[in-house]
């Protein structure tokens, strides 16, 4: 890969960045206006070799407004965002199991793993996790501990709890 765009966005929860693809396929995206840190999400063979910034005259990307449509109360928005991400064989029947878990309905990582069909794999359920890219796009917030515990999210707790908590559409019920 050789161009990518990068873009940050406002948003409730703080900066959102996007970086995507010549095509528009979200690589990574996350709560930061730190590009550095939105390109060390990917692994160093996949990161672009030039990275432009966002014209903020040319016409809105379809992943910052679904990022908009999201946080105005429309969870689905998300769901049709192209994602581009490279990994094992497991890793993307993962990214892809994540993105069938429904807002308001996560799971623990025990139930991630049961999903993947390998229920004696939940380290590898949370390393799927823990190496996903385009976050939001892929919801690994939707995977919690065992007992409901938030465990871990790249992008910090307070970010993944209010996450959790406008898709169950009621507040400071996870803890």
């Amino acid at each position: 890969m050789t161009t990518a765009t990068i873009q940050t966005i406002a948003t409730p929860d703080g900066g959102f960045t996007l970086l995507a693809d010549e095509a528009g396929h979200v690589l990574a995206s996350g709560w930061t206006a730190d590009a550095g840190r939105i390109l060390e999400r990917l692994r160093t063979a996949d990161r672009p070799s030039t990275v432009t910034a966002f014209d903020t005259n040319a016409p809105q990307t379809d992943a910052a407004a679904a990022v908009a449509a999201y946080y105005e109360g429309e969870l689905s928005a998300i769901d049709d965002v192209r994602v581009a991400q490279r990994g094992t064989e497991m890793q993307r029947a993962g990214w892809e199991a994540l993105r069938r878990i429904e807002p308001g309905h996560p799971l623990t990582y025990a139930e991630f793993a049961i999903l993947l069909g390998s229920p004696n794999a939940v380290r590898a359920a949370a390393s799927i996790c823990a190496r996903n890219a385009p976050a939001l796009f892929v919801p690994c917030h939707r995977v919690l501990r065992t007992g409901g515990a938030l465990g871990g999210f790249a992008w910090g707790l307070e970010v993944k709890r209010s996450l959790l908590e406008r898709e169950a559409g009621v507040p400071a019920l996870i803890g």
